[in-house]
């Protein structure tokens, strides 16, 4: 037992300095997932006042497999039940991204920087970081779960309520146990995020798929997926309390993993280690070494934008037949698409969508500088013949030219996911390439003016999307919307005419920002 004890020892230290560096991203990440659901039940009281109106949608959403793909069937047609329906799972995969980014960030980010094995030399458990990380994410999920639950109890039932919030924080916790496993597997924090991430996006697609195929969602797939056990929780429609089981088994089994895998390794070693680099004289430039470290990166978000364009293209009938004359939702889908035909309106949104998802990976892209700065792995590349222009301008080049690459397949994937016109859709995507330039820049220039808050371009990213997705819904002012690059693009296809001004603007502006950013970069220090 002193044994056991001994390898937790300084648990309660790490988790405050967890908590002290996470003080700003885990309440905005609690926030987000919070307010996804938060935000749905005034724009669905909007869009459909009346229980006709909701018994319509239920039914039509229940015939319609595109639809239930995305968001799942729909199991009671009360305010609050198409509250679970539009936003449990969303919720979910939010909470489960925010969870592997803080259980990777606290055990295997500490350990590539070689600050756990400073941490180690003092009275540190061998499993004190992986309990401190595991704890975090806990504190984090339990407050996204109770804002859910507060947010929704006094208006729409308290059981509904706690099952909603206790899933969602469930959720989040599952994915916690993944990303813990992923650490003790991997060598770096960037392949335990990848492969915790595809483990995310497989949970999407198993669950997407089950739903496509059965109105109900009793689908083998949709039970195999953990975001299917969240939509079978059934919030607002007669709970099923006992699929909670499942998310507490689940999770219990794999931090259990977790901490047999932590107590067979090393500090700073993995159970599978990375391959050896490639034979001498094939990486010649910083340019070709910035590729080879992208690459698998890149490949991951251009597959899964081009499935998404496909997916989002096949659901454009599907979307118009739901909207029928339900005057406010499509005030809505006009409002993020334009005022042309539905279904153009429609094809405009989803354009929009992809490009403020490619902001995330600009952002993932261009703080690969970060990264590799405070990795300590750029100082030894500088001190050769190598400028910092030529090696900031090789991960630059891929973060740029690799956000137009899976914008051009998202495109391609919608036309051709819509059966019509390829050209019009993929056109429509590309035109959001200005605005994500202006993110990719931004984050470029606090890379290089203030490394130190570079993450702070997450937060740009994120309030971006969270102003797309919900800002229209909420019918925030236009001087809010406008807050993004984004609300300035010309809405394709359908727009009567091609605005050049905007593109030309956004792509003056983040030309300016990108080069601001790389004058710093040739004044400032390199991180220590």
């Amino acid at each position: 037992m002193k044994h056991r004890l001994g390898q937790l020892a300084g648990t309660a230290a790490l988790l405050r300095l967890a908590l002290r560096r996470d003080r700003i991203m885990l309440p905005v990440w609690v926030l987000v997932v919070a307010l996804m659901v938060l935000s749905l039940p005034g724009a669905l009281e909007s869009a459909y006042a009346t229980g006709a109106d909701r018994a319509r949608l239920a039914a039509t959403m229940n015939t319609n497999g595109s639809l239930r793909a995305l968001y799942g069937p729909v199991f009671a047609d009360s305010l609050g039940a198409l509250t679970a329906w539009r936003g449990a799972v969303f919720a979910g995969v939010l909470a489960g991204i925010m969870s592997l980014a803080v259980v990777v960030r606290h055990t295997r980010e500490e350990e590539e920087t070689g600050r756990q094995e400073l941490l180690s030399a003092a009275m540190v458990g061998r499993r004190a970081p992986l309990t401190a990380a595991l704890l975090a994410a806990l504190t984090a999920n339990a407050a996204a779960a109770l804002l859910v639950t507060g947010g929704l109890v006094g208006a729409h039932g308290a059981a509904g309520a706690l099952a909603l919030g206790l899933g969602i924080g469930a959720t989040g916790m599952l994915f916690a146990g993944i990303a813990a496993i992923a650490a003790q597997l991997t060598e770096s924090a960037r392949l335990a995020k990848g492969l915790a991430g595809a483990l995310i996006g497989a949970a999407f697609v198993l669950r997407a798929a089950g739903d496509a195929g059965t109105p109900a969602g009793e689908s083998a797939l949709t039970w195999a997926s953990p975001l299917g056990w969240l939509e079978h929780v059934r919030a607002f429609a007669g709970e099923r309390w006992w699929v909670l089981g499942l998310f507490a088994a689940a999770a219990a089994l794999l931090v259990a993993a977790a901490y047999v895998l932590a107590g067979r390794r090393d500090v700073g070693m993995s159970f599978l280690p990375a391959r050896p680099g490639p034979a001498e004289g094939r990486i010649g430039s910083a340019g070709a070494l910035a590729w080879r470290l992208q690459r698998g990166g890149l490949a991951g978000w251009s597959l899964g934008f081009l499935t998404a364009g496909a997916v989002f293209g096949s659901m454009t009938d599907g979307a118009t037949q739901l909207v029928g004359d339900n005057e406010r939702t499509r005030d809505i889908i006009q409002r993020m698409g334009g005022q042309s035909a539905l279904a153009d309106a429609f094809l405009a949104t989803m354009a929009g969508m992809l490009g403020m998802v490619a902001a995330l990976y600009i952002v993932s892209a261009v703080l690969r500088l970060t990264a590799e700065e405070t990795g300590q792995r750029a100082e030894p590349l500088l001190a050769a013949p190598v400028g910092r222009l030529r090696w900031a301008g090789g991960h630059l080049a891929v973060a740029f030219g690799g956000s137009a690459l899976i914008l051009l397949l998202g495109g391609l994937g919608l036309g051709l996911g819509h059966g019509r016109d390829v050209a019009a859709a993929t056109g429509a995507v590309l035109a959001q390439l200005p605005a994500v330039w202006v993110i990719g820049a931004l984050a470029a220039l606090l890379h290089g003016a203030a490394p130190k808050y570079a993450a702070g371009a997450w937060g740009v990213a994120g309030a971006v999307l969270l102003l797309g997705w919900i800002g229209p819904a909420l019918n925030l002012p236009q001087a809010v919307l406008d807050l993004s690059p984004f609300a300035h693009l010309p809405k394709l296809p359908g727009a009567q005419a091609l605005a050049w001004t905007p593109l030309l603007a956004l792509t003056a502006l983040a030309a300016a920002l990108l080069a601001a950013g790389l004058a710093a970069l040739r004044r400032r220090d390199l991180a220590a």
